[in-house]
């Protein structure tokens, strides 16, 4: 098993990467995945729209911040035109505003794929030809890595395609979630789709993503793939200490981080300060860390009315108090480590008018398919 990931001249060890998340993978939850994983591995920020961020968009700039222990910094970027992702990446190259850039061609929500944008737009090769040379170029001296999906559905399979532009256009390595975009969150990730990529561009690293629950998980997809590392999202949700039992496996170690419900309340209550910490108000800060709390209780003897309790808290001192209500003296429940967040699937993805009809012929691709805010 591979031990080591190079991104240009970033060398990851062990090759566990986070994976952006909007509304979750912000600095606060980088900090708490990076503190139990002893600072090893790579965490992305959420995903920044790239002309929100050439207009400075307040919003953005704040996410866009990293913490001074940040290392290396990794900025995820969403974008359709080339000319605004070329002067985005250059904006963050000039201005060394990070040390990696990520670009995403895999949201498969409709608000983003209907207009051409996500995990629909390697359809169109040459547009995705286009973005990747003019990030690349833009970069300078930092790396482009993508992310991106099988393709459209399983008739309009666009990931082998996307390999080869992406390793002749010099992207650095590819994450393939081994989805389509029809299938969503919903129904089992296809690892041999990630093992043929690997097979397809031997050139560059390919990092899997997709059904990784578990520390375990991560061992067999990069034995039974060939892969060159993994990207987890939806498994550490609720569970940032996902990533010390990552480097453990990773390492050879048997040993798994198993808190008690009173472990996981002192992380909850971390997890919402330092929100309110990097948005300058507690309360905000307990407010957004509302989303969090049915995943950091998954499996806990807690209630729905506590845990409704818990999900309308405005303040810390609030929170702690019914946290120190709970019995939390309760051992990490058995099946906690299972799925969790989405796992909704869908059957049809919503595309522009005559999208399917010729894969280069890039006319039907909106501007406006970047959304004015970022993290979507």
């Amino acid at each position: 098993m591979t031990q080591q990931l190079s991104i240009g001249p970033h060398t990851v060890r062990p090759p566990v990467v986070l994976a952006p998340m909007a509304g979750i993978t912000n600095a606060p939850f980088r900090t708490l995945c990076r503190e139990f994983s002893g600072g090893k591995g790579l965490f992305v920020s959420e995903m920044i729209t790239t002309r929100a961020l050439v207009e400075r968009d307040a919003k953005t700039m704040r996410l866009i911040r990293f913490d001074a222990s940040e290392k290396p910094r990794s900025i995820q970027l969403y974008g359709v035109d080339p000319a605004t992702v070329g002067k985005a990446v250059r904006m963050i190259a000039d201005e060394d505003l990070a040390d990696h850039i990520d670009l995403n061609f895999g949201c498969p929500v409709p608000k983003v794929t209907r207009k051409g944008g996500g995990s629909a737009l390697p359809y169109k090769r040459p547009l995705l030809r286009s973005i990747l040379r003019e990030a690349v170029t833009g970069a300078g001296g930092l790396p482009v890595t993508m992310k991106m999906r099988k393709g459209i559905d399983d008739d309009h399979l666009t990931y082998l395609d996307a390999g080869r532009i992406a390793v002749e256009e010099g992207v650095t390595a590819i994450a393939l979630h081994g989805r389509t975009a029809a299938q969503h969150y919903g129904g089992t990730a296809d690892w041999e789709a990630i093992a043929r990529l690997k097979e397809a561009v031997p050139e560059i690293p390919v990092l899997g993503n997709g059904d990784i629950w578990s520390a375990d998980d991560a061992v067999r997809m990069m034995r039974e793939t060939g892969c060159d590392g993994v990207v987890v999202g939806r498994g550490c949700l609720g569970r940032p200490w996902l990533f010390a039992d990552l480097v453990n496996a990773c390492e050879g170690s048997d040993e798994r981080v198993r808190p008690t419900l009173r472990e996981v309340a002192a992380v909850m209550l971390r997890h919402a300060r330092l929100l309110g910490e990097w948005l300058e108000d507690e309360e905000r800060g307990v407010i957004d860390f509302r989303k969090h709390v049915a995943w950091y209780t998954k499996g806990f003897s807690v209630g729905s009315q506590m845990r409704q309790r818990l999900a309308t808290a405005s303040s810390l001192a609030e929170l702690e108090d019914l946290l120190g209500e709970l019995d939390l003296d309760q051992p990490w429940p058995q099946g906690a480590d299972g799925p969790r967040g989405r796992t909704s699937g869908r059957n049809r993805v919503v595309l522009p008018d005559g999208w399917l009809d010729d894969p280069y012929d890039c006319t039907g691709v909106e501007v406006d398919a970047e959304l004015d805010t970022s993290g979507g």
